[in-house]
């Protein structure tokens, strides 16, 4: 027979045992909610502030281009400064030129592309000559008379050498084909050199 001594010692190891044990659980539970709200809260954190990309960053150096827009009396080019994203690759660059030029102007002057012109992409052969390629809406949406393409065509070819050194010349496509003419004044089928001459003479530029 057990004496009350030894029941009382047994007792109290069981009553030691069951607390350890919700001592155990206690810690394992606490620990897991613990582990819980870490995670919670570190993927909140990165939703809210997504790691940062330094390649994107190094994109979004921006840089001053000269976006050739007509004159108010549509004779000749003027430069407006724009600040552009600064790419290395020379397609990349002509790009973002031509997207600036397709935003329109933002100085008063006259727009040398229609509203709805989407560009495609931009590629630059060995022989220096960058292949702009627009959406259907450059002839569906064109209205200008001859005047109005010489603007445009060398808007976009000024703007596009003056900005890009190794860029000499600018070809013009539609849904990667080549076209006769934008609306049937100038020839599109060959690469365009810029003119330098349509230019704003710095008299009238200062005047």
């Amino acid at each position: 027979m057990t004496t009350k001594r030894q029941r009382r010692s047994e007792n109290i190891k069981e009553k030691k045992t069951k607390k350890s044990t919700r001592i155990l659980y206690l810690s394992l539970i606490l620990g897991g909610i613990f582990v819980l709200l870490v995670l919670f809260f570190v993927t909140l954190f990165n939703l809210i502030f997504p790691p940062v990309d330094m390649d994107a960053l190094k994109k979004k150096e921006k840089q001053v281009a000269q976006i050739y827009f007509s004159d108010p009396q549509e004779r000749f080019l003027m430069p407006e400064k724009r600040y552009v994203i600064k790419e290395n690759d020379a397609a990349a660059q002509a790009k973002e030129i031509v997207k600036a030029l397709l935003e329109g102007s933002k100085a008063g002057l006259v727009n040398t592309f229609p509203v709805g012109v989407v560009l495609i992409d931009v590629k630059v052969g060995d022989a220096g000559i960058a292949s702009v390629n627009f959406s259907k809406n450059l002839i569906k949406k064109y209205q200008g008379g001859s005047t109005a393409e010489m603007a445009t065509i060398y808007s976009l070819t000024n703007s596009i050498t003056q900005n890009v050194p190794t860029i000499k010349k600018v070809k013009i496509l539609v849904e990667g084909k080549e076209l006769s003419s934008i609306k049937g004044h100038i020839s599109t089928q060959k690469a365009f050199s810029p003119d330098l001459e349509l230019l704003i003479p710095e008299k009238e530029k200062n005047s």
